[in-house]
């Protein structure tokens, strides 16, 4: 057997799922655990597990490292990023502060009365921490004191934040609540719902989606009013919303992810490659992937390039150039390549054989300041390890891939 057909027999044996047919990919290192949250600081991504504690990862979410120096308790429920602050909420630990990324954490409970912490959210340098029965507590100092703030809540079980401007929106299990003026006190905003347990806020634009136990809820003057906008969830138990420009995903307890690009009136599954009956505790949209969190199977990843026809981008451009890993690697026959480049450029990526022959040039030509994304199509080529080399200006970059038959 020659070294070539070791590899590729080694690629086939080690893939996660089948490439022909599988668009989600299961990360490494992460595959057992419940994971119920996520946030990212600057290029990096950290997951919340409840049972493994924390995860961190520099590969946009491939691979995963536990980092819980620290930490007294692995049951993680929340995570949040500030300036140079990560957060993260546990299960009866309170909460723990880290101020070198993740490399080791602090206990920051004083004042502190319940330390089941379901949700943390900042706004600038105010935090708010939900928990699992003492309502909402307030610091504006970095944690070092905490203060309750539940003037106006009639349910003191807090499962979701979202912060909008001004606007603070707490999902409790008896409805949405509104304070806008920093939790000093709240009113209920629930007119149109009909399902009171709120397990995950989103916005997108001048709309508000409240996911509950009985389906998703749209708002479109803050609160005020809610109606439902389920049609096409084939499972109404919503854990957790995210949102990329004008599309929404939603994932489900049992049914995987759902996508809108209506603004909620309609949803379709986008659950290729997914285990069966997926239960997704958590989505996070980074850069141009979605991470989706389960119950019991890890992080998954897929690109959005294949859900969505265009991936909305911050009008600030990159601070660097970058080429990224090509997704899904290995593939059959076309693969996405993603790079950003932080200045108008004249780019070049080109694709080579193992000998260093051009195979094919997909870009030659000057682009502008962004991310880009190109579809690679292999169908002419047969299997085997190939290169892909980007060049923008002086940057160079290369990487390999692996097609297989």
């Amino acid at each position: 057997m020659n070294m070539m057909t070791v590899l590729l027999t080694f690629f086939l044996l080690v893939s996660q799922a089948s490439v022909c047919d599988a668009q989600w990919v299961q990360s490494s290192n992460i595959n057992s655990s419940f994971v119920s949250s996520f946030t990212s600081k600057d290029a990096d991504l950290f997951a919340g597990t409840f049972l493994e504690g924390v995860f961190f990862s520099t590969s946009s979410g491939s691979t995963w490292t536990a980092v819980n120096d620290g930490i007294t308790t692995l049951r993680i429920r929340s995570l949040a990023a500030s300036s140079m602050n990560l957060f993260a909420g546990s299960e009866g630990g309170g909460i723990f502060l880290s101020t070198n990324h993740g490399t080791q954490w602090t206990s920051i409970n004083t004042g502190l009365t319940n330390t089941s912490v379901r949700e943390i959210a900042t706004s600038g340098v105010n935090l708010f921490a939900g928990t699992d029965g003492g309502g909402v507590f307030f610091s504006s100092n970095t944690g070092a004191n905490w203060i309750p703030a539940n003037t106006g809540l009639t349910s003191l079980y807090i499962e979701s934040f979202l912060i909008n401007g001004t606007d603070i929106f707490a999902g409790t299990s008896g409805g949405v609540f509104l304070s806008t003026n920093n939790g000093t006190s709240w009113v209920p905003v629930n007119n149109g719902l009909t399902s009171p347990g709120i397990n995950a806020l989103a916005v997108s634009g001048t709309n508000l989606f409240a996911g509950t136990n009985s389906g998703i809820f749209l708002s479109t003057n803050d609160g005020t009013t809610w109606t439902p906008v389920s049609a096409g969830l084939t499972t109404t138990s919503i854990e957790a919303l995210a949102t990329c420009g004008t599309d929404v995903f939603a994932g489900t307890f049992g049914g995987g992810v759902f996508l809108s690009t209506n603004n909620g009136t309609s949803w379709n599954a986008v659950n290729a490659g997914l285990p069966a009956n997926a239960i997704i505790l958590s989505l996070l949209v980074s850069d141009s992937t979605l991470l989706a969190g389960t119950g019991g199977s890890g992080v998954w990843q897929r690109p959005l390039s294949q859900m969505i026809t265009s991936v909305p981008r911050n009008d600030e451009a990159p601070l660097q150039f970058r080429l990224e890993q090509n997704y899904p690697n290995p593939f059959n026959p076309n693969t996405t390549i993603i790079y950003q480049l932080s200045t108008q450029s004249h780019v070049t990526l080109k694709v080579f054989d193992i000998l260093g022959r051009e195979v094919v040039t997909l870009v030659n030509g000057i682009e502008e300041p962004g991310y880009k994304s190109v579809q690679f199509d292999a169908s002419k080529l047969s299997s085997g390890i190939y290169y892909y080399r980007l060049q923008a200006g002086n940057y160079i970059e290369t990487k390999k891939l692996l097609l297989i038959r």
